[in-house]
């Protein structure tokens, strides 16, 4: 059912890259140039369209090698996609991708074909994103989202008398273990609605999947009497002659009843959803025929389709750990990546938690579908019995972490920082309230960039601080958070958080002195005027701040706090004879950490003026990280500039 064995995608590619010639010696327009909607792909054949198959490959390996993207996802679709807009006529038909790293393939057939600057400012987002296209809708990358919107754009449509639009939700098995999915399945099984639920299984999500509905999935994908009876049915019937032929459709339209009785796949059935499947879906022909029968069916139905991440593209085939779900620049005839990447903050997380492992046998972790991503892979190798992956099911995932801290251990929830918002109400009301000692590592926080506005990790700040009794780290560098983590796995009684940024870690950064919970980076004078403070992966950016600010005559001191809430000890201390305080932060101005300093310090009667620099409550469009600090002020230069003018002003 798989398909059939994986080819020598690096030959396979430099074959095709030959000039092409038809019969009269000029030369041959390929067939993904001749796509600009997805109208252009119905009246091709199927050998046509297994040579566009080819091509999108040979496109994505070439182009998101040159740029970095979600590659594996992309090359799993191609014949999925290309099935779908056959069948199906966007934007008419509603398309809604769930996550959304898997739409490449779907820019390509909806005419966007120039992927020079995928990721990059002014170039294709690497999600849908409506702006690009009417064929976008939902550009929110978070995941188990899409069945939600299906549900809700299909009875929209019904209300409105469009009963014979259709609108079609591609989710990956790795979705489906969101709760969110499920109640959206319930909904729609009571539900009369138009709807096609494309299930893209690859058992995976970045890793394999996992749980218990992977297992499920695994049961219905590799059932031995179902795969023998299709196989004698294909040997039997198919391709010998019309009536053959029919009859062979005839047995594969009761394939469902026929897999009820083998393989007891009724976990869609009882929700009242009519299921087809598996079906190969790398076979256009098995595919649209699949979806043909959704489409005639006229209500909510699942269409299970079995992929492999990575296809046709024999380093992502190869590679164990995610199918090069994302990459960065890389070789295309090897996989190996340009420039070997630093070692990250990630990393240093990756090896505290191991070394923390070895001398408490009460720390667990968990994480939510991304184990290798948030550098929790070490440590569930040394001790796979002490680490818990959920799924993509946040929620789950805070509160069963506070029911294992009520067992007496001290789980640590590793998530990106985006995600957690996922989370909120269970980290407000089932570990805070009951006041247990969970801690969160909350990796890519602050701006990410390149993912666009959805993975800016940039909320937690201004949301956790109102929740009662957390404590929040902000480490600056490796030996900061090595530290912050240990002090936050000390805490039995609330929540921590410890967040820290994407990408390579700096080199240390030095504290001169402390004052109470705060240290002193740099110092400009006896007597300073100004204080810089800048939290977390911005301490840096404060001491040249404070260096360029100095530079004018003006004494400045440049201080940080690795816990930057509660509002730490020595605030009045540090700035009790500044004229002005000048916050930096990678989180909201408003509603952020620097103010909440400040109306601490007010409250203390102090008298010195605030100005804060962090990210305006707005949503951030994908662009570099440099290229977002330079546009928001948040570059030494803009804050020196910025504290200067507002001096001269007083």
């Amino acid at each position: 059912m798989r398909g059939t064995p994986a080819r020598d995608g690096v030959a396979e590619r430099r074959d095709r890259k030959a000039v092409q010639w038809n019969v009269n010696g000029s030369e041959e327009q390929r067939v993904l140039e001749r796509i600009g909607s997805p109208r252009d792909l119905r009246g091709l054949t199927y050998e046509e369209l297994a040579e566009l198959s080819a091509e999108i490959r040979d496109f994505l390996v070439d182009n998101v090698s040159r740029t970095g993207g979600h590659l594996g996802p992309n090359l799993g679709v191609v014949e999925l996609t290309i099935g779908i807009h056959r069948v199906f006529h966007s934007p008419h038909d509603s398309i809604v991708f769930d996550t959304g790293h898997q739409s490449y393939v779907h820019k390509l057939l909806t005419g966007r074909q120039d992927f020079t600057s995928l990721r990059r400012r002014g170039g294709l987002a690497g999600y849908p994103a409506r702006q690009e296209s009417v064929h976008d809708i939902v550009e929110n990358s978070h995941a188990s989202t899409a069945l939600s919107w299906a549900a809700g754009i299909a009875r929209g449509h019904t209300l409105k008398g469009e009963g014979e639009r259709s609108t079609i939700a591609v989710i990956g098995d790795g979705a489906l273990t969101g709760g969110m999915a499920w109640e959206a399945l319930n909904s729609l099984g009571a539900s009369q609605d138009r709807v096609v639920v494309v299930i893209n299984d690859n058992g995976r999500s970045y890793a394999p999947t996992i749980g218990g509905l992977a297992r499920r999935l695994d049961g219905i994908r590799t059932d031995r009497r179902y795969e023998e009876f299709l196989g004698w049915g294909k040997r039997t019937f198919q391709d010998r002659g019309p009536v053959r032929g029919w009859t062979y459709q005839t047995v594969m339209h009761t394939k469902r009843a026929l897999k009820g009785l083998l393989t007891d796949d009724g976990v869609f059935a009882d929700l009242g959803l009519k299921y087809i499947g598996p079906i190969d879906g790398h076979d256009l022909p098995q595919v649209e025929r699949a979806l043909h029968q959704a489409h005639d069916f006229a209500g909510p139905v699942i269409v299970h389709v079995l992929t492999e991440k990575g296809r046709g593209y024999t380093p992502a085939e190869q590679d164990a750990a995610d199918r090069f779900h994302a990459v960065g620049k890389i070789h295309p005839e090897t996989g190996l990546p340009i420039e070997p990447s630093r070692f990250g903050w990630t990393g240093v997380f990756a090896d505290e938690i191991v070394a923390v492992a070895e001398e408490r046998p009460d720390v667990v972790a968990l994480t939510a579908a991304m184990l290798a991503p948030v550098g929790l892979q070490p440590f569930a190798d040394a001790y796979p019995e002490r680490v818990i992956d959920v799924g993509i099911a946040e929620q789950h995932a805070v509160t069963s972490a506070a029911g294992l801290a009520y067992a007496g251990l001290h789980p640590v929830v590793a998530v990106y920082a985006t995600f957690l918002n996922r989370a909120f109400d269970q980290v407000l009301m089932d570990v805070a309230l009951h006041q247990a000692g969970v801690t969160f590592m909350l990796d890519r926080a602050g701006l990410t960039g390149d993912d666009g506005p959805s993975h800016n990790g940039m909320w937690d700040m201004a949301l956790l601080r109102h929740v009662p009794g957390l404590q929040l780290a902000a480490p600056r560098d490796a030996d900061t958070l090595r530290q912050a983590f240990r002090d936050a796995l000390d805490v039995d009684d609330a929540p921590t958080v410890v967040r820290y940024p994407k990408g390579a870690v700096g080199d240390p950064i030095p504290a001169i002195r402390a004052v109470g919970g705060l240290e002193v980076l740099a110092e400009h004078g006896d007597a300073p005027r100004v204080v810089v403070v800048g939290l977390g992966s911005m301490a840096g950016t404060a001491i040249e701040a404070a260096d360029k600010i100095a530079a004018d005559g003006i004494d400045t001191l440049a201080a940080t706090a690795t816990w930057v809430h509660p509002v730490p000890e020595g605030l009045s201390e540090l700035i009790g004879g500044a004229e002005l305080v000048v916050t930096v932060e990678d989180g909201l101005t408003d509603a952020g950490i620097g103010q909440e300093w400040a109306n601490y310090a007010r409250l203390q009667g102090l008298n010195a003026e605030w100005a804060h620099h962090g990210i305006p409550r707005e949503f951030l469009q994908h662009a570099s990280r440099a290229q977002l600090i330079d546009d928001l002020g948040l570059d030494p230069s803009a804050i020196a500039a910025d504290t200067l003018a507002q001096l001269q002003q007083d």
